[in-house]
C-alpha cells in the first residue's frame, strides 16, 4: 500500500472514532443526567476520562473480531491491496450516517455502521469471499442482535429487585442511589470506550496488515493505535455527547435516580461483559433498550413507545445505509485511483 494511502486510511478511522463519540457518547450520561443527579458539564468530564481509560484497561478481545471479519486471503489475491481502501469507504459510509442522525438527535448504532460499512466495501472489493460470513454470524451479529434484547430483560429484572429490596425503606434512600450511579456511570463510559475504540484499533489493524503485509499485525498492534483510537473516541464525547441526551434520558421514559441506577448497572454489565468477551455491541441500543426495560417494569404505559419505535427505524436504516454507502465509495475511489 502507499505510504500516503496508509496515513489517509488511518486517519479516516481516527475520524470516525472522533465521530462515534460525537454521536454515542450522550448515550453514557444520559439517564444520570436526565434525572438531575449530576451537572451535565461535570457527567461529560469524567465520563470522557473513562471513555479514554476504558481502551487501555480492558484490552483488544473486539478488535480481534473486527479484524477477523474480512478474508486476508482473498483481498491480497487483488491487483492492489485493498484493506486501507476498505477501511476508508466504511468509515466515510459511517461518517456520512452519523452526522446527520447525531443532527436530528436520532440515537443510531455506531457499530452497526462501521460493520456493516466494512462488509459492503468488502463485497465490492472482492465478493463473497471478502468477508468471512461464519466469524461475522457467531462473533458480530449474534452479540449485536442479542445484546438489546438482554438490555431489556435484564433491565426489567433489575428494577424489579430494585423495588423489592427497597420498597419499604424511607425516602432519603434516593440519596443512597445517587452516589452509586456515579462508579456506575464510570464502569459504562469505560466499557463503552473499550467496545467501540476497538473499532477502530480492528479497522487500522487492517490497515497495518495491508501495509506490511503481516498476517498477524492485530496480535502487535502499536499502543500509539490504542492511545490515538481512544483519546480521538473521548475527545468526541466532549464535543457533541449531549445532543442524544434528550432522546435516551427523556423520550423514552421519565428517569428518577432508582430508574436510571437500575439502566446503568443493566447497561454497564452487557457492554462490559461484551467487551471482555470480543462482542461488538451497541451501546445505543443497548442503553436504550434497557431504558425501556426499567420503564416496562415500573410501568408498561408510561414508555413513550413512538420515541423507542422512531430509534428502532434508525437502528435499522443503518446497516443497509452504511453497507450501500461504502460499497459505492470504495468503488468510486477504486476506479479514480487504480482503473
Amino acid at each position: 500500500m502507499d505510504d500516503n494511502l496508509f496515513r489517509v486510511a488511518v486517519g479516516t478511522a481516527l475520524i470516525f472514532a472522533f465521530v462515534n463519540g460525537v454521536h454515542d457518547g450522550g448515550n453514557v450520561v444520559a439517564t444520570i443526567i436526565s434525572s438531575r443527579s449530576m451537572r451535565r458539564i461535570r457527567a461529560l468530564l469524567l465520563a470522557t476520562l473513562a471513555e479514554f481509560l476504558g481502551p487501555i484497561i480492558v484490552g483488544t478481545a473486539v478488535a480481534h473480531t473486527i479484524f477477523a471479519m474480512l478474508n486476508p486471503e482473498a483481498l491480497s489475491r487483488l491487483p492492489e491491496a485493498p484493506g486501507g481502501l476498505i477501511v476508508i469507504s466504511a468509515s466515510l459510509g459511517a461518517i456520512f450516517w452519523k452526522l446527520p442522525t447525531w443532527f436530528l438527535g436520532l440515537p443510531s448504532s455506531s457499530s452497526h455502521a462501521i460493520i456493516s460499512g466494512l462488509a459492503g466495501a468488502a463485497l465490492v472489493a472482492a465478493g463473497r469471499e471478502g468477508v468471512d460470513f461464519s466469524q461475522v454470524l457467531s462473533h458480530v451479529v449474534i452479540p449485536l442482535v442479542a445484546s438489546p434484547f438482554i438490555g431489556l430483560i435484564l433491565g426489567y429484572l433489575c428494577f424489579a429487585v430494585i423495588r423489592a429490596l427497597f420498597a419499604q425503606s424511607h425516602r432519603s434512600i434516593g440519596g443512597l442511589f445517587v452516589t452509586i450511579r456515579k462508579p456506575i456511570m464510570l464502569a459504562l463510559a469505560a466499557s463503552h470506550g473499550s467496545n467501540d475504540a476497538q473499532k477502530t484499533m480492528g479497522m487500522i489493524a487492517l490497515v497495518l496488515m495491508a501495509h506490511g503485509a503481516q498476517e498477524t499485525a492485530i496480535d502487535r498492534l502499536p499502543q500509539w493505535v490504542v492511545v490515538a483510537a481512544a483519546a480521538d473516541l473521548a475527545a468526541g464525547v466532549t464535543v457533541g455527547g449531549l445532543r442524544i441526551v434528550k432522546s435516551v434520558g427523556y423520550d423514552i421514559y421519565r428517569m428518577e435516580p432508582v430508574y436510571s441506577l437500575a439502566s446503568l448497572l443493566t447497561s454497564a454489565s452487557v457492554v462490559l461483559g461484551a467487551s471482555i468477551l470480543g462482542g461488538p455491541v451497541s451501546t445505543t441500543q443497548v442503553v436504550g433498550s434497557s431504558v425501556m426495560g426499567v420503564g416496562a417494569s415500573r410501568r408498561l404505559a408510561g414508555v413513550r413507545w413512538n420515541s423507542a419505535r422512531n430509534m428502532g427505524y434508525a437502528w435499522f436504516m443503518t446497516v443497509p445505509v452504511c453497507a450501500v454507502l461504502s460499497g459505492a465509495i470504495f468503488w468510486v475511489l477504486n476506479r479514480m485511483l487504480f482503473d
